[in-house]
């Protein structure tokens, strides 16, 4: 897609589409426009009950921004439920481009000193976009998402697009909606002034759970 930059990636966003590649080796972007989308509920987010107990217990680090670069890098990478992966060299440059113009952002689990799990997005006004994420320890993308939905809900976001619908996200009460649905959504969400820095970065396990609303 020549001539194809940050400025319009984002434009892409506006729409309700996005790009993906056939390979990390093949150089050329498409746009994607999907008849459904998944959405997962800020105001109706479910945390499995052992989940709830693992976040509480505060057993990564959660950090923000720290590592963008490796995050995407590692999600980038062949996973055992992919052999391959939409995020090519254009994509990379596209999506660092904007985390730097400050649109585009990471969250990282850390144990031990060692990145074990994290994902990335797009912030527009009061949606965000989630692009991938990826796990090298149990739970840690799951937790993750958990403090994403907190910073987002104490940030006053109103749309978190997750693309495509997977089991993985199905027990969090994901909810795939249709294009017309989801525009009419994403619309407003554009409309909303929101903050993703709200929310402490050093936030516990307990004040994300409380953010959502989930603290029993």
């Amino acid at each position: 897609m020549p001539g194809f930059g940050p400025a319009d990636l984002l434009d892409c966003y506006r729409q309700g589409v996005f790009p993906m590649a056939d390979s990390a080796d093949d150089p050329r972007i498409f746009l994607v426009d999907p008849p459904e989308r998944a959405n997962i509920p800020l105001g109706r987010f479910h945390i499995p009950k052992r989940l709830r107990r693992t976040v509480r217990q505060d057993k990564f680090q959660i950090t923000i921004n720290r590592d963008f670069d490796v995050v995407l890098d590692i999600c980038a990478e062949p996973a055992p439920d992919r052999d391959n992966t939409w995020i090519n060299r254009p994509i990379k440059w596209l999506y660092t481009d904007l985390h730097h113009q400050g649109f585009v952002h990471s969250v990282e689990c850390w144990k031990d000193e060692q990145l074990v799990g994290g994902l990335y997005g797009v912030a527009l006004g009061g949606a965000f976009f989630g692009e991938s994420m990826f796990s090298r320890a149990t739970d840690a993308s799951k937790v993750a998402l958990v403090h994403l939905v907190a910073r987002l809900k104490a940030g006053g976001y109103t749309l978190l697009d997750a693309q495509f619908m997977t089991g993985h996200l199905r027990q969090f009460g994901t909810e795939e909606i249709s294009a017309e649905i989801y525009r009419q959504r994403l619309d407003a969400a554009l409309k909303t002034d929101a903050d993703f820095f709200r929310m402490p970065e050093n936030a516990s396990g307990a004040y994300a759970l409380q953010s959502i609303g989930q603290t029993s």
